[in-house]
């Protein structure tokens, strides 16, 4: 099947949405949540990645966190001064305060979050041994598979806003931008550890079902470009 080319015409089926949350469930890693070194929070176009760390800070989970990220094509419009210096501004609003942010502003992609950070902490003399990785929450799985591959010596754990995918959608305003991002990120989750930018990651069967699904359905504009 092939969906229409206007997305705002885009109607999810109910069993769409069934394999859309079998992937959502599987992108989360459910970690629970213990204090750390460092948090990074990591850039994209949605701000809850922002108010998720300035929660866990007011928490006392971490004494200082990064902000991660400059601009793509998804986050430029909306971010204008890049995602890190938005994430930092709300931040900022929501009671962290400045002497606990540090920023990174060039990183354009899950690997560079990771290591561009790792290169900010260096600089202000931070040296982690455990890291807790705030992201979207269907960029869990992705992100702690980064980490683990380029920063094997810390201990990484994840979180992210908590929502149910119907939430999360309503939130974002877009249905089928949802579910091309949640197969978008699966895949990177399947081929990326082939290209060493990832730890591997068993991906069970309904899950992968699921997943081969929605592409044949048409939720492919997030795909890697090939």
């Amino acid at each position: 099947m092939t969906g229409p080319t206007d997305d705002a015409q885009w109607a999810v089926t109910d069993e769409q949405w069934a394999d859309a949350r079998l992937i959502w469930e599987y992108h989360q890693m459910r970690h629970e949540l213990q204090p750390a070194d460092v948090a990074i929070g990591l850039g994209s176009h949605d701000l809850g990645v922002a108010t998720t760390t300035a929660q866990l800070y007011r928490a006392g989970l971490f004494p200082v966190l990064v902000f991660t990220g400059g601009n793509s094509p998804t986050t430029a419009a909306r971010f204008p001064r890049g995602e890190a210096v938005h994430y930092r501004e709300h931040a900022l609003a929501l009671g962290v305060p400045d002497e606990a942010i540090l920023l990174e502003t060039r990183a354009s992609n899950t690997g560079h979050n990771i290591t561009y950070a790792r290169q900010v902490l260096a600089e202000a003399g931070v040296s982690p041994a455990s890291v807790l990785l705030v992201s979207k929450p269907y960029m869990e799985r992705r992100s702690y598979a980064t980490a683990r591959k380029l920063w094997p010596e810390v201990g990484v754990r994840c979180a992210s806003e908590s929502l149910a995918l119907d939430d999360y959608a309503k939130s974002i305003g877009d249905e089928k931008l949802v579910l091309d991002m949640l197969v978008g990120d699966l895949q990177r989750v399947i081929e990326y550890p082939k290209l060493g930018f990832a730890i591997e990651q068993d991906v069970p069967d309904d899950v992968h079902a699921a997943y081969e699904s929605l592409l044949t359905a048409g939720f492919t504009s997030r795909l890697i470009a090939s």
